[in-house]
């Protein structure tokens, strides 16, 4: 079978994707930046079995649309911000322009199958229209990559992904504040711009707070091998892949109760209401005193693997033909 991989940002979970489909099919990739490559789409859809694009946006409304006139099937994984309408912290597809919507909504409508990265995301597709078929598909973490070191430390993390809104998307002004109430414990933010860092220095001035930016994967590793817990404070996660990431290092979950965050750190995590630093402090010092690092990592293990991520995507590729409409039931091991 010969897949068209189309994109528009080779992001890691787009690459890991891309990886995966390589090494069972022939996978050529195309990616959309300017309106010329429209051609060059069309000639590797039409060399190509199927279509796999991620996000429902630009460049996957011309995969579908080039599938559908040359009678190829089409997969589309619903990765969170296509999908989103957040007008309160001004984040999501849906609260941009007109033309971004149709985008949009006819990828949805009309893609043989869409993969959903989360129930939640599932629940946001179905609550705009009634695609042939959806499923859910977790994202995968390496779990041989991402395993726990030889201790712990009263350090707190978490990691401000991203680059839309991101302080009050991630919940790190929360995070500062708490880091507040708690002075005898590091807390650590990483993946800040400049800009970021200087507004929150700032405004949240604290000894026991660093801030830093991107950090090398290798290095990332290093921090989640020494926080004893990760907190993911966010106003809205379609999955929560760092999160999911801290947890196979050991890392006890502190999240925010909103959005796919629950689906995530299932019985493992401490839960808070979002933009509540006192009960953030709370449920840091609870969780600097809990065990609960190493069930973490068994739950991502059993629920959120790369190996997994690799199985469903297979099975839903060598699937003979694509049912009507069904939304997935399959809870993948929630709880």
């Amino acid at each position: 079978m010969k897949i068209a991989f189309i994109y528009y940002d080779f992001s890691s979970f787009v690459k890991q994707d891309y990886e995966i489909l390589s090494r069972h099919f022939t996978v050529e990739k195309a990616s959309y930046r300017t309106p010329r490559d429209i051609f060059k789409i069309a000639r590797v859809i039409f060399d190509s079995d199927i279509t796999y694009s991620w996000f429902a946006s630009g460049h996957s409304f011309i995969a579908v649309l080039i599938s559908k006139m040359l009678g190829k099937r089409s997969i589309v994984v619903a990765g969170g911000y296509d999908v989103a309408y957040e007008p309160e912290i001004n984040y999501g597809q849906y609260t941009l322009g007109r033309d971004k919507r149709l985008y949009t909504d006819y990828v949805l409508k009309n893609a043989d199958l869409i993969l959903a990265v989360s129930k939640f995301t599932q629940e946001e597709v179905l609550s705009r229209t009634k695609p042939r078929m959806i499923k859910v598909i977790y994202n995968g973490i390496d779990t041989d990559k991402f395993v726990p070191g030889s201790g712990k430390e009263d350090l707190v993390m978490t990691v401000a992904s991203g680059t839309k809104n991101v302080i009050k998307l991630k919940g790190i002004d929360t995070f500062a504040k708490a880091a507040k109430h708690i002075p005898e414990t590091r807390f650590l933010v990483l993946g800040l711009s400049d800009k970021d860092r200087e507004y929150l220095a700032a405004k949240y001035p604290a000894p026991n707070l660093q801030l830093r930016g991107y950090m090398s994967q290798r290095d990332l590793i290093k921090c989640y091998q020494k926080a004893h817990l990760y907190c993911q404070l966010s106003y809205r996660e379609s999955f929560g892949v760092a999160l999911a990431e801290a947890m196979a290092c050991g890392c006890v979950p502190v999240v925010a109760e909103k959005a796919a965050l629950p689906e995530v750190a299932g019985d493992t995590g401490i839960y808070v209401p979002y933009d509540d630093e006192k009960a953030t402090a709370k449920a840091i010092i609870e969780a600097l005193r809990s065990d609960k690092g190493l069930k973490a990592r068994e739950r991502v293990n059993n629920c959120f693997s790369v190996k997994k991520r690799e199985t469903q995507l297979l099975e839903a590729i060598n699937m003979n033909q694509c049912a009507p409409f069904r939304p997935d039931n399959d809870q993948a091991g929630l709880g």
